[in-house]
């Protein structure tokens, strides 16, 4: 399983535009095939930002190579249209090796 990260840090008085924003967004982003679900984590910065980070959890690294080609162009753009420079993002990539707990 792949794990894709996006961390959005977002100005505080933007912070609930872009979390109403950001729930339909990800839905849309689960539509697409691979993807098997998300988590949505929020925590407030030391500079009054308020950071979101979604962790998707796809099929494969084939499944994110096919969103980053044929989806993601466009599903950015339209975040920077909406939000401009009121956010900055941040994106990172994983294998899941393991998982633990009860």
């Amino acid at each position: 399983m792949i794990v894709y990260e996006v961390r959005a840090s977002v100005a505080g008085d933007s912070a609930t535009e872009y979390r109403d924003w950001l729930r339909p967004h990800i839905a849309e982003i689960l539509a697409i095939p691979g993807f098997r679900r998300a988590e949505l984590l929020s925590e407030d910065d030391e500079d009054g930002r308020a950071v979101f980070c979604v962790r998707y959890h796809l099929d494969s690294r084939a499944a994110l190579e096919a969103y980053l080609r044929d989806h993601a162009p466009r599903l950015r753009a339209e975040g920077l249209a909406r939000f401009g420079d009121r956010f900055t993002a941040t994106r990172r990539v994983a294998e899941l090796v393991a998982e633990y707990g009860r």
